[in-house]
């Protein structure tokens, strides 16, 4: 089956989740490793839908240029 694909939406809400579970002290150390990796991945997710998006949105307005 093939994995579904997060929205920006959803990794951002994740993101504000697991920061604040980090910033209540929630996490025990194992827990904690796990996480930090986890918005690791969230953030670069985020940031490749922003450029993609970015790329999109430079070349629709060139083409109405």
């Amino acid at each position: 089956m093939a994995k579904q694909e997060i929205t920006y939406k959803a990794a951002v809400e994740e993101i504000d989740r697991i920061l604040g579970e980090i910033e209540e002290g929630a996490l025990d150390v194992d827990e904690l490793t796990a996480n930090v990796k986890r918005v690791t991945e969230l953030l670069n997710i985020c940031k490749q839908k922003l450029q993609k998006t970015e790329s999109e949105v430079s070349k629709i307005l060139k083409e109405e240029e």
